[in-house]
């Protein structure tokens, strides 16, 4: 792979346990044919949730078809995806969630049932002014600046950055909740690439809201009383170029389709680890702000955990899973999600009747958290996930919970401060 004249820099990309993007940044001459075989090597022990420092070495092998401009830097930079390669077997790190989703599409191929999962997440994000906060030993606030105009050229703007960097824009819409609440939608891609998409996005409309000198969030719930932002994921399955979702169930689905949701739906607390994945995400589950909260499916009640869209076209059939949310990995939620459905297809597992609830979705990340542990062997099939990635996830995570926990809310003071 030629790296064209004008580049001067390739930013190396990579996705770490929580989903946030991390990189190093080298000059252009030296990724050559070599660089792109051998990979670079980085300190893994600076990553959360991944190695020691006695054996911190990794590398980064990066992947020549997702190269894109990067429409931010003043020096004309690219931007390359990586895979994580332990030096030690030179095979894929067990903890790599980028390795993860590939192994999530390569497990579906094997097992016959389709050839290709296509997901389409719509993320929602609020746009405020500008934010503060502060935590010591003595006192804790936040301070939200709401933005009450319109951003409707600033989502613009954001589309057509997306556009330059190979994103499909189909629509974009100010959403539900007060001060600025904005959803952009882009065409469905296959689970892998669609991954990679939503860490594009995220990166645009962070930096697009900058420029404007506002301030982006996709946290789940930013705001006491207000909508909160979710991420639905649109799913089907193909095989032979057919939508093997289609058929004359339930709403235009395929028995496949119903029993996709009905694993779904069994390992739901269990996903709700990767797809609702920090403490603040439950504040968005709960009634009265149009989220998820029955597990449940309907082709109308956007209260159930999968609504099923109407579309014209057979093609088009597909579930939209509603509860996830945009501060998640995506790479680990989507494989989870695709696990989930494959062993309810491989089970049989029904989802019951529409809109009859077949139980809840976990009430906090510790809940979740726990569930994973319990219920985690869908998610070990063909190889996908490890123990060893599940148990270090589990890990870091809890790490957020007792950190909470352990921090005295303002609201304990109106409660408790005079007993």
């Amino acid at each position: 792979m030629l790296i064209p004249k004008e580049i001067k820099f390739v930013d190396l990309r990579f996705t770490d346990t929580v989903g946030k993007e991390q990189h190093i940044t080298v000059p252009a001459e030296m990724v050559t044919a070599e660089f792109f075989q051998h990979g670079k090597t980085f300190d893994g022990s600076s990553i959360a949730g991944w190695r020691e420092i006695h054996e911190s070495d990794m590398i980064l092998s990066p992947v020549p078809d997702t190269a894109v401009l990067d429409p931010f830097c003043l020096i004309p930079t690219w931007l390359l995806r990586c895979n994580i390669v332990d030096p030690l077997t030179m095979q894929s790190y067990s903890r790599c969630p980028r390795a993860v989703a590939m192994r999530a599409q390569d497990f579906l191929q094997s097992t016959g049932i389709a050839d290709c999962a296509y997901f389409g997440p719509e993320p929602e994000f609020f746009i405020f002014n500008s934010v503060r906060w502060e935590m010591n030993m003595t006192h804790a606030f936040y301070q939200l600046a709401a933005n009450d105009d319109s951003s409707q050229d600033l989502r613009s703007a954001i589309c057509q950055t997306l556009e330059k960097m190979g994103l499909v824009v189909e629509a974009h819409h100010h959403e539900a909740a007060t001060h600025n609440q904005n959803e952009i939608c882009t065409q469905f891609r296959n689970l892998l690439r669609k991954a990679d998409e939503i860490q594009m996005l995220k990166y645009v409309v962070h930096n697009v809201a900058h420029r404007y000198g506002k301030t982006a969030t996709f946290m789940p719930k930013p705001m006491v009383g207000n909508h909160g932002s979710g991420m639905h994921c649109h799913q089907s399955l193909f095989k032979n170029k057919q939508n093997i979702f289609s058929g004359d169930k339930y709403h235009g689905l395929s028995d496949i389709a119903l029993y996709y949701m009905g694993g779904i739906l069994k390992h739901a607390k269990a996903l709700n680890a990767f797809t609702n994945a920090t403490t603040n995400s439950y504040k968005r589950l709960v009634p009265g702000f149009e989220a998820p909260v029955h597990l449940t499916y309907s082709a109308h009640n956007r209260a159930a955990a999968i609504r099923i869209p109407f579309t014209h076209s057979p093609q088009g059939k597909r579930i939209e899973v509603r509860f996830p949310d945009g501060a998640t990995n995506p790479y680990l939620a989507f494989a989870a999600m695709l696990m989930a459905g494959i062993d309810g297809i491989m089970h049989k597992i029904h989802p019951g009747a529409p809109l009859e609830n077949v139980g809840s979705m976990a009430e906090n990340l510790n809940e979740a958290l726990t569930a994973l542990q319990m219920d985690c062997d869908f998610l070990k099939m063909g190889g996908v996930f490890s123990d060893d990635l599940i148990d270090g996830y589990i890990q870091l995570k809890m790490q957020e919970v007792k950190r909470l926990q352990m921090i005295p809310h303002p609201v304990e003071f109106e409660l408790y401060y005079n007993l």
